[in-house]
């Protein structure tokens, strides 16, 4: 069998100190992969990682949170190591997602989408941004937004709810967006969702699918997070009135039962999605034999990927590939 990879990110408790971890401290062994797959190391310089997306020349782009930097990642000697690690910006609010499409590079900065033109050919000399839109929410709470592409070829864009549990306006909070490449066409895919930290297109249905975070503060065993599948535009999955399809909201319920609301495919558990990622393989699932590791399992031709920490999850700077 060929080998096969995916990229991932790393997480480890919050109480490693400097939210850092070395190639020597992972215990890449422990982790069980089916025949023709391996696991290592692909870069440890990549601090406060987040969302990835790879370029048509191999390159692998980098978002981050807190640290406010987009990085682009090169393996130049073919070794399946990142050799040139290069700043492509700085100082921009919660750079969650990064998206390539036609040579250029999108990056998500809260209420902004930015577009970096023949990124792969300015690797080291990045051009000046230009600004697609300028039309999302400027709250940075669940302000970060995971980015993609979608087989329409329209850029979609995730808005989540600016508090734990509220009202908000329905068209400009709690939501799935898409655009055009150029900002234009603007219209809303998915209502009632508090706040997603990935989604993916099945290959051949072109189905949407997508991850939602559940709200606080209802109990450690409930709600839960959820996977969700949107055959078409304009669904609505509940936020704020209903979470994991069966558990009316107490402050909020009342006004809308969870019948006029889809739910959910597959509820993760109150913490089952907080790291989730859909990745098109085509091989069994892989497990890892400790309780706060990555946790895969197979739903039709894509494996979901969820990422736990026992103490509470944050991002290191390791990638993985597998």
């Amino acid at each position: 069998m060929s080998h096969k990879a995916v990229i991932l990110f790393s997480l480890v408790p919050l109480l490693l100190v400097a939210n850092q971890i070395y190639a020597d401290a992972l215990h890449l062994e422990q982790i069980q992969l089916p025949p023709g797959f391996t696991i290592a190391v692909y870069t440890d310089k990549v601090p406060n990682a987040r969302g990835m997306t790879l370029g048509k020349n191999g390159t692998v782009f980098v978002g981050s949170m807190s640290k406010g930097d987009v990085y682009a990642l090169v393996d130049s000697d073919g070794d399946q190591r990142a050799d040139k690690i290069y700043t492509i910006a700085s100082g921009l609010q919660m750079p969650v997602g990064v998206a390539y499409w036609s040579g250029s590079l999108y990056v998500s900065a809260v209420d902004r989408i930015l577009r970096f033109d023949e990124i792969e050919q300015r690797l080291a000399n990045p051009p000046k941004p230009v600004i697609v839109t300028d039309r999302f929410p400027h709250e940075t709470h669940h302000g970060w937004k995971f980015i993609a592409f979608g087989p329409d070829g329209k850029l979609y864009v995730p808005v989540g709810a600016p508090c734990n549990i509220c009202e908000p306006d329905p068209d400009r909070y709690a939501l799935i967006s898409r655009m055009n490449p150029d900002g234009s066409g603007y219209e809303i895919v998915a209502r009632g969702v508090r706040n997603s930290v990935g989604f993916d297109w099945d290959p051949k249905s072109h189905d949407l699918w997508f991850t939602d975070n559940g709200r606080d503060l209802l109990g450690d065993d409930q709600p839960p997070d959820e996977l969700n599948h949107a055959p078409k535009s304009g669904m609505n999955f509940g936020y704020p009135y209903c979470h994991g399809g069966t558990i009316p909201d107490p402050e909020y319920g009342s006004k809308h039962p969870c019948s006029e609301f889809t739910p959910p495919v597959v509820n993760l558990g109150p913490i089952g999605s907080r790291r989730c990622h859909e990745m098109r393989q085509d091989t069994s699932a892989i497990r890892c034999s400790r309780k706060d590791g990555f946790r895969v399992k197979r739903h039709g031709d894509a494996l979901l990927m969820c990422s736990l920490c026992q103490t509470g999850p944050c991002w290191s700077q390791t990638i993985w590939r597998v």
